[in-house]
């Protein structure tokens, strides 16, 4: 069934993608500026290669890897359902919620996908270039993917940079490679400031111990408090360190490692600021 993921045009513009930058960057800027029989352009070839493999990989685990849905038979625990009166508008850590689509009852952080068709545990968003969710057990993946792909975009631009350097653009019968030098160092350009984004962006959710879809509603919480004359905090933002290594690990050796997720229970429950 994971397979049929690949069955999809977003997908398979990705791989284009990533062959493509790889041709590029290899076997014509490196080529181009220092020559791959050259001890450095051997060097930096292997580089790029490793970092290329590296994105390929998570990519792989990304559009492999099962978000994490809820199960069938899941029944909340009632006991626990109890929050302070205040707390009850603003949070959805220990209260009870139920899916109008799936005529279910969720755990905390669970949200319906549309295009899933099922809730999925601690979702983030539905990402079209994996044709997955980001959930629970392929967060760490994508977070990965996106660092490797971000530090892979930069390295190509710098590679495009320097080749354009050393040059000599003065003669004559040249405008076609100088279209395709402009064309290419603007896409890779564009590529490391949109995953760098990206980045930056997942960097900050993970310091909350946030979902994409959380931040969204702790704006809406936020305001709701403020106007009813309370402060509002993210009920699982524990501490920088403990957000962190409850997406990446404890052991900082696996963080870098997409696969690397035995520190994962069940998505059903989590800690709160409130338990500690």
């Amino acid at each position: 069934m994971e397979w049929k993921r690949f069955l999809s045009i977003p997908v398979c513009s990705v791989f284009l993608l990533m062959g493509f930058v790889y041709y590029i960057t290899v076997f014509i800027f490196i080529e181009d500026w220092v020559g791959l029989q050259s001890s450095a352009g051997t060097l930096n070839a292997m580089i790029f290669t490793f970092m290329a493999s590296l994105c390929l990989f998570s990519f792989l685990v990304c559009v492999l890897k099962e978000p994490g849905y809820v199960p069938s038979p899941y029944v909340p625990d009632v006991e626990g359902a109890a929050v302070p009166p205040h707390h009850e508008p603003l949070d959805n850590s220990s209260q009870l919620r139920r899916c109008d689509k799936c005529v279910a009852y969720k755990p905390p952080r669970a949200h319906h996908c549309r295009v899933c068709r099922r809730c999925v545990l601690r979702m983030d968003h539905h990402c079209l270039w994996i044709n997955n969710c980001v959930g629970y057990w392929n967060y760490k993946a994508f977070f990965i993917l996106v660092l490797y792909a971000t530090i892979a975009s930069i390295y190509s631009s710098v590679m495009i940079i320097s080749c354009s350097f050393q040059k000599n653009w003065n003669f004559s019968g040249r405008i076609p490679m100088k279209i395709f030098f402009v064309v290419s160092g603007a896409m890779m350009f564009g590529l490391s400031i949109t995953f760098g984004t990206l980045l930056g962006w997942h960097i900050y959710l993970m310091s909350c111990n946030m979902t994409t879809i959380e931040n969204y509603e702790g704006i809406r919480a936020a305001w709701l408090a403020r106007k009813s004359g309370h402060s509002y905090r993210h009920p699982f933002n524990l501490s920088v360190y403990k957000n962190i290594t409850s997406v990446l690990g404890p052991n900082i050796l696996k963080w870098l490692c997409p696969t690397a997720v035995s520190h994962l229970k069940d998505g059903m429950s989590y800690p709160t600021a409130h338990d500690s």
